[in-house]
């Protein structure tokens, strides 16, 4: 199983060089194994001096995706109105897909949630500075729930600072499970379900 996509920190310089990284983009996503468009959205951590150029690079990629009938990973980093805009107001996912590693910023969830999107918690919901993970977490219905680990960042407590690997998704569980009040292996088998549907797995 794998993604392709350009992700927000590697578009090109202009709009020329996007169209070609697309069609790259486009021919790698023919293959069999590949079962979803992403890494795609905006980043404004780092790049602000490229802000139109992700946009037009996210919307093309969604525009992709639908002409392949293939789900979207959004990525989105210190963009959120930018990215809930798009969602609302511009070129709609046909399949659908993921806020992958999402920001816990009510807003963006519910607007995804909205979208038919399925929400994908990281790390971030286990730190002890993180004050609103429960709120969010008691957001997402059961069947738009995913996890993830962001390998190799964001690892949760009790590793936090460490470098990030499989090993720890179970803690991002362990915290859904505790907020919702559901057993660790339910939220394993509710995860692992829907991970399947997203990304049309048999």
């Amino acid at each position: 199983m794998q993604l392709c996509g350009i992700h927000p920190n590697e578009i090109g310089n202009s709009k020329e060089e996007i169209d070609k990284q697309i069609e790259e983009i486009k021919n790698l996503a023919k293959q069999e194994k590949v079962v979803a468009i992403g890494e795609i959205g905006l980043d404004y951590h780092f790049e602000t001096d490229k802000i139109d150029l992700q946009k037009y690079a996210f919307l093309e990629q969604i525009k992709l995706a639908n002409e392949l009938n293939l789900p979207i990973a959004i990525h989105s980093r210190d963009a959120i109105m930018d990215t809930i805009d798009i969602l609302k107001n511009e070129v709609k996912p046909n399949k659908k897909g993921i806020l992958h590693c999402c920001q816990l910023n009510r807003d963006l969830v519910k607007t995804g949630l909205e979208e038919g999107l399925y929400i994908s918690f990281a790390g971030a919901i286990t730190f002890k500075n993180c004050k609103n993970a429960e709120e969010i977490i008691n957001m997402v219905p059961e069947d738009r729930i995913l996890i993830e680990t962001d390998c190799p960042y964001l690892s949760p407590e009790p590793n936090r600072g460490q470098r990030n690997d499989s090993r720890n998704v179970k803690y991002i569980a362990e915290k859904i499970a505790n907020v919702k009040k559901i057993p660790l292996e339910e939220i394993a088998k509710i995860t692992y379900e829907n991970a399947k549907k997203i990304y049309n797995i048999e």
